[in-house]
Formats: C-alpha cells, sequence, structure tokens
C-alpha cells in the first residue's frame, strides 16, 4: 500500500488546483501518482516541488511545451544549465516584444479616447470618432 499525500493536500502545498494536477499526470508534466489499497492518487514531496515548478513557471506564461522542456532539464543536472538559460532567454524576448505591442496599443488608445473626448467635450457627438478612426485606419 502506498503512503503519502493526497492529491487535495498536494493541491494545497503546491497551489495548483485537484484538476490541473490530474491534467499534469494525463499529459505527462508529471510521473502517474501512486496508488493507495483504495486506489486514491498518493504524492511524495519531490511530487509536489516539480508541482511547485511547474505552477511557477506557467504564471510566468511559459507554455506547456516550454515547461515540458524545463522540467525535462531537470533530470539532466548541470549539463542542462545552459539549456535552460537559453530557453529563458528566448522567453525574455518574447515578453519584450508583446510590451513593445502592449506599449504601441496603449498609444494608439490613448489617441482615440483623446480624439472622442476631444470631440464629445460639450456633449456626445452624432458619429463617434473612435468607430471613424477604426474604420479610416
Amino acid at each position: 500500500m502506498a503512503t503519502g499525500i493526497t492529491i487535495g493536500e498536494a493541491a494545497r502545498r503546491s497551489g495548483c488546483p485537484v484538476a490541473t494536477i490530474r491534467y499534469y499526470e494525463e499529459v505527462g508534466l508529471l510521473r502517474p501518482a501512486a496508488r493507495s489499497a483504495a486506489g486514491r492518487r498518493v504524492f511524495g514531496m519531490p511530487d509536489i516541488e516539480r508541482l511547485r515548478l511547474i505552477r511557477r513557471l506557467r504564471t510566468m506564461d511559459i507554455g506547456l511545451d516550454a515547461v515540458r522542456e524545463l522540467v525535462d532539464a531537470m533530470g539532466r543536472g548541470g549539463a542542462a544549465c545552459l539549456d535552460v538559460r537559453d530557453m529563458a532567454l528566448a522567453h525574455l524576448e518574447a515578453v519584450r516584444a508583446r510590451r513593445a505591442e502592449l506599449d504601441a496599443l496603449d498609444r494608439t488608445l490613448t489617441r482615440l479616447t483623446a480624439t472622442c473626448s476631444a470631440a464629445c467635450k460639450d456633449g456626445p457627438d452624432a458619429s463617434c470618432t473612435i468607430i471613424a478612426d477604426l474604420i479610416a485606419a
């Protein structure tokens, strides 16, 4: 009979919802859990640590394929350090590109709302300047 941490306790300790833990097991990010005599999943501290790592990577908006690569790299020890760094640098580039896109969107929305506010300063205008600007673009 396997003893260890229940899935509910694993969820509490890792910060991952129970359904997410089951999903990670299903897609192979987490090894299949041992089972108790009653057939319930039981986890150990290595599983909890892996779940914490996966959750942290996901909060950094790292996709599941990249998470899988990073988690697999853990098993290779120090030899994978540069691989992990390169993955982190690639993700940093993607984050910076998205930030640039969001900054451009911020400027566009600021301009559109300023035009609207100026046009409607004396009350609503018959035609929406934001719609007109978007159509003309």
